[in-house]
């Protein structure tokens, strides 16, 4: 068939907002590039409506916000009762979630489901939530419609490396320790078993999914750039080396790793630390730029707007991210889109997004080891600096490639006609990971 005709898509994207981070950011930016590839529709959820109404989206055109509010807001307050806070439990924080998520799929049936029967959308597309455990009741009633349904980029549940767990308690992930069971629940594998493609947005969500059900995955990281918002240029000389971290200031995250590695480094002048983020270690972070006598080399930003990060980012030479447990990494993406070269842990998601060509992997181990192998990456950077001029280029070339929100809607464009039988061959894609 001919691949220039303009499918119609229904987006559902329950979290999706323009003025958020995370998430609700990827929903917005993914369902929006797809709007400018094909004629579609996006279903979210009530809370966004505003910010969809001001960035110029129209109600009723564009888009359909579903009110779930009255359900949403009493398990948000438990979640964050049971969670001690909304900075940490996200295993918990989804868990409860997903109990009103079947409710939105029940509305958006209720308001589309007579359209989908007439095929007035040639795919039906459900982008958030992220998380591979949410079950869909549209995925059997759109195959029974003959309307193919797709899920993704779902990813997620990653697991905590071993001689973390002292970390995963303090990040109150109790359900982690038994979130494996999900995949045995019949609603999920009726999910799966029914839907026409599957973009899972890791190796680990791959490896998750059922071996009969792997011919209809496509791997796709989740997260990509929105190139006018990141769009300066990083410059690679200059001395010392400036190094900067960028997110919440958690355990996991490893902001006290970098702290402790890069001391050394810091106290001879050889770098600088900027720390970009705010959280609960942000008293005991200073306290130890104290102790460890840095304090003056490391400079504490606090939270910054996403829009304004890029001014603060685009003064290092180096982005370090020693997380031990990342699902995504956005933030990689941002900093190689501006020729910052990243230095993350050879684990989950980062890894994915870096290899040799565009910046440095730190094998995983125990804590101590990651303190000494960073260090040891970091002496390597700042003795020979003009390494980095390479690498931020092919950084920056492979981000306009295969991770601008345009490229990502290309790449599930081609899915598209894939389940819509406009190509023979399923797409199978290549990031460059060595």
């Amino acid at each position: 068939m001919n691949q220039s005709i303009r499918l119609r898509a229904l987006l559902i994207a329950e979290s999706a907002n323009p003025e958020w981070s995370s998430v609700p950011l990827i929903g917005w930016s993914l369902s929006t590039a797809l709007a400018r590839v094909t004629d579609a529709h996006i279903v979210t959820q009530l809370r966004n409506r505003d910010a969809f109404l001001r960035a110029g989206l129209r109600e009723g055109v564009d888009f359909t916000a579903i009110d779930t509010e009255p359900l949403e807001r009493p398990l948000w307050r438990l979640a964050a009762r049971l969670r001690g806070g909304t900075t940490l439990g996200w295993t918990t924080q989804t868990a409860i979630s997903s109990l009103s998520y079947p409710y939105f799929e029940h509305l958006v049936w209720k308001q589309f489901g007579s359209r989908i029967r007439a095929h007035d959308f040639d795919v039906v597309h459900r982008i958030t939530p992220l998380t591979p455990t949410a079950a869909s009741s549209l995925a059997p009633r759109c195959a029974s419609a003959g309307v193919p349904f797709v899920i993704g980029p779902i990813n997620g549940g990653v697991p905590w490396p071993a001689g973390f767990d002292r970390l995963r308690r303090q990040e109150r992930e109790w359900l982690s320790y038994v979130r494996y069971l999900y995949r045995w629940l019949p609603s999920l594998r009726r999910t799966w078993r029914h839907a026409a493609a599957l973009l899972v947005g890791s190796r680990h969500t791959l490896g998750e999914i059922p071996h009969a059900l792997q011919a209809k995955c496509i791997y796709m990281p989740e997260n990509a750039v929105d190139p006018l918002r990141f769009n300066r240029r990083a410059s690679t000389e200059g001395q010392p080396l400036r190094v900067c971290f960028v997110g919440r200031l958690v355990p996991y995250k490893g902001p006290d790793m970098l702290l402790e590695a890069a001391a050394p480094l810091l106290r001879g002048g050889a770098i600088t630390i900027d720390i970009i983020g705010d959280g609960p270690l942000m008293p005991s972070l200073k306290t130890s730029a104290v102790e460890l006598g840095i304090s003056e080399a490391v400079r504490f930003h606090g939270w910054i707007e996403h829009k304004d990060v890029q001014n603060l980012m685009c003064q290092a030479h180096v982005m370090a991210l020693p997380s031990v447990r990342e699902f995504g990494g956005g933030v990689v993406l941002e900093a190689m889109a501006l020729g910052v070269v990243p230095i993350v842990i050879d684990y989950a998601g980062p890894a994915e997004l870096v290899d040799s060509a565009v910046g440095f992997r730190v094998a995983l181990g125990t804590r101590e080891q990651i303190v000494l192998r960073l260090r040891q990456t970091l002496s390597e950077i700042s003795a020979e600096p003009g390494s980095l001029a390479k690498l931020a280029d092919q950084a920056r070339a492979r981000i306009l490639e295969h991770y601008t929100w345009p490229a990502k809607a290309e790449q599930v464009l081609q899915a598209y006609r894939w389940v819509c039988k406009h190509r023979v061959d399923k797409p199978v894609f290549t990031f460059g990971r060595d």
